[in-house]
């Protein structure tokens, strides 16, 4: 209640910060109200700040959200123009089309021929006029000879730019004739110099939504390039969209007749066996259609057919890859076990042209140049379509690279914190769960494709090893206390069991690399505390301890129980007197410290540096107590010195031992031997110790 009180107190519009804190301290009592309200105040802010951070995240997210739609959206609106502007072609051509009075046009400038009458035109004045223009073309003269049926449909000035529309190339004239498209570049003397030549029956035509200042653009599509023109204007442009678009339709009834014909031809009469004689007779027309059907094979006339590949072209321009996707496997499905004839091989060869075209668009999108913001799901469309194409080992691939570039990514853009266990939160929260999405989606997108899943596991063991890379730079490079270590192990360690719900476990992994650094920080601490322990062994000198005070001797109580020293209260005397000397209880503590974070560490591989360690550490202790019992000669002195032994011997090593056993899950065979060797020491006070 108070706190929603000072919420409202600070949010209102008239408040005055300097006011409020003079008020403040009039009204309190001392320090420890300030810091009270200090608290309170902070409070409030770590709230504000996090829901902050919240809303901005939730914004951020539907941001997203907003953009992909709006890109969708612009993908179906430009198709929806394209298709609009070829509907609104055809309904004007057609009035035209069918008027009586309609007269030629000659092929000047940019004049065209009705491409309905030039199919069966033989007049020469087309003719004339082809040789004519031709002639000025270098390069295009065997045009004619090759083919004399060959007509003028349109020709005029166009500007070609580069494919992003950005950069001006040159100036071009571009002649349409009936079964080809040329594109000439200015030659010698007021002429053109043939640059290309592209038969009607391998391009396809695109128009290029207008983005100021870039307008009157349209494309031709072919295999493997690309070129973009602009026209002189609107009109100019629709009349190049119309024409090309006829003499495309033209060019494929053309097509069409001819084989007919030239099936036709070749074709025998095939003799009457009495069994086509009684089938003819009986009138049977399923028989009939079933003889058709196997010596005609399938029929490669249909209009879908023969417009295959440029709709294919088209739907790779629009980035359209499901479009193109369902057109290959409509056509796998029709042509089925047909016979590999001629004109069967000459379509598959177009079609595995841009099968390999798409392919190459489709590891674009999965390379790791392009963005990576959208996660895991964003490479989705382009995996399962390369999947649906037969190419499930390199959208593993690709997707796996991908997805180790963004993680990479995500661990060098994190910003490292001055305290180590917090920059760990972050990194095991931005890899952990980067893994865990990577893990759903690969599950998700390869859950027919069983032998995936081994390469998983490969990038799951590389991508480990780059968390543990940044991890020990943070942790064990930076000389961390061990308890700061054991707690950062910890926090990866509990990341890694919530992988084991979806059936990943790392953990045997993360041991794998960690064990190297872990054991060189156990080394260092086990130095540390035995130098410590040499250099207090060596101011020894064997009285007891005065806390002073009742407060330090309750402090010091609590220690010892969390040592797990139970039996401490009988080694208390009277006014704050303790009957241990101040080495030995340093040393307690200390050792039962480095045993409680170790045990944190601990995995099988640690068992035997963990064990030797704590012998070495206990050895210092016991041959100290062992040294000063034999160079001792007063006998009071000697008689606490036994006392310190005793509470070593039975009380540290038995609770080091249990812990150990309890931590491990098995009992520490050296540790026991190590207790009875000190226990034989205390019977045999002149027999000295050897280590274990």
């Amino acid at each position: 209640m108070a706190d929603a009180r000072l919420r409202r107190q600070l949010e209102s519009g008239g408040f005055e910060p300097r006011a409020y804190v003079q008020r403040l301290s009039q009204q309190s009592d001392g320090d420890r109200d300030l810091q009270e309200h200090r608290q309170r105040v902070q409070t409030l802010a770590d709230e504000t700040a996090q829901s902050l951070k919240r809303n901005v995240y939730q914004n951020y997210r539907q941001f997203i959200r907003t953009a992909r739609e709006i890109s969708y959206l612009e993908g179906e609106m430009y198709q929806l123009s394209h298709i609009l502007t070829e509907q609104k072609g055809i309904l004007e051509a057609l009035p035209a089309a069918l008027r009586p009075d309609r007269e030629d046009l000659l092929p000047g400038g940019t004049a065209a021929f009705p491409l309905r009458e030039a199919e069966d035109a033989a007049g020469s004045q087309p003719q004339r006029s082809l040789t004519t223009l031709l002639e000025r073309v270098e390069g295009a003269e065997h045009l004619l000879r090759d083919s004399p049926s060959r007509q003028l449909l349109y020709n005029g000035d166009l500007q070609e730019y580069e494919a992003d529309q950005t950069a001006h190339l040159q100036k071009v004239h571009v002649f349409l004739l009936s079964d080809c498209l040329l594109v000439a570049v200015s030659g010698r003397r007021g002429g053109y110099r043939l640059d290309a030549r592209y038969c009607l029956d391998d391009l396809a035509v695109v128009n290029v939504k207008d983005h100021p200042p870039a307008k009157d653009m349209f494309k031709i599509l072919t295999c493997p390039e690309n070129r973009t023109f602009q026209a002189e204007n609107a009109k100019v442009k629709k009349e190049w969209l119309e024409v090309l678009d006829e003499a495309k339709k033209s060019r494929a009834r053309s097509e069409k007749r001819r084989k007919e014909e030239e099936m036709a031809a070749k074709a025998p009469p095939a003799p009457r066996s009495p069994e086509a004689t009684v089938k003819q007779v009986s009138g049977n027309p399923f028989d009939e259609g079933e003889d058709e059907k196997e010596e005609a094979g399938v029929d490669l006339d249909l209009d879908w057919i023969l417009e295959l590949p440029e709709d294919l072209d088209v739907c790779i321009a629009q980035r359209d890859f499901e479009g193109a996707v369902d057109l290959l496997d409509k056509l796998n499905s029709y042509l089925g076990d047909a016979p590999l004839t001629q004109p069967v091989k000459e379509l598959k060869a177009k079609v595995e042209e841009r099968v390999r075209q798409l392919t190459e668009v489709l590891v674009f999108e999965l390379s790791p140049d392009r963005s990576l913001r959208g996660g895991p799901k964003a490479t989705r469309r382009a995996v399962s379509q390369l999947i649906r194409l037969g190419q499930s080992t390199k959208a593993c691939e690709l997707f796996l690279k991908n997805r180790a570039t963004a993680v990479h990514t995500a661990i060098r853009q994190l910003r490292i914190e001055g305290a180590t266990l917090l920059y760990i939160h972050k990194l095991c929260n931005v890899f952990f769960t980067g893994l865990l999405e990577t893990a759903k989606e690969f599950e998700m997108d390869f859950a027919g494709n069983s032998g995936c899943y081994s390469a998983f596991i490969v990038w799951s063991r590389s991508a480990m090893r780059m968390f543990v890379d940044a991890f020990s730079k943070q942790v064990f490079d930076s000389k961390e206390s061990l308890s700061t270590a054991a707690e950062c192990v910890k926090v990866a360690k509990e990341h890694c069991k919530q992988l084991s719900g979806i059936g990943l476990d790392l953990t045997f992994i993360l041991h794998v690399l960690l064990v190297k650094d872990i054991k060189a920080a156990l080394h260092s601490y086990k130095d540390i505390i035995i130098e410590a322990t040499k250099h207090r062994n060596s101011e020894e000198m064997w009285r007891r301890m005065n806390l002073m005070t009742p407060e330090a001797l309750g402090k010091l109580r609590e220690e010892m129980r969390n040592c797990g020293v139970i039996n401490f209260e009988q080694y208390i005397a009277e006014d704050c007197w303790v009957n241990l000397s101040y080495t030995v209880v340093a040393f307690t503590k200390q050792t039962m410290a480095f045993l409680e974070e170790a045990l944190k560490l601990y995995f099988p591989e640690l068992h035997m540096v963990l064990l030797e360690s704590l012998v070495e550490i206990i050895l210092v202790a016991v041959q100290h107590v062992d040294y000063s019992l034999r160079c001792e000669q007063e006998s009071e002195k000697k008689n606490f010195i036994r006392q310190n032994a005793s509470f070593l011997y039975e009380t540290v090593l038995v609770e080091v031992e249990k812990r150990f056993e309890e931590g491990v899950g098995k009992p520490a065979k050296q540790l026991h031997e190590l207790r009875n060797a000190s226990r034989l020491m205390r019977v045999n006070p002149e027999s000295t110790m050897s280590v274990v």
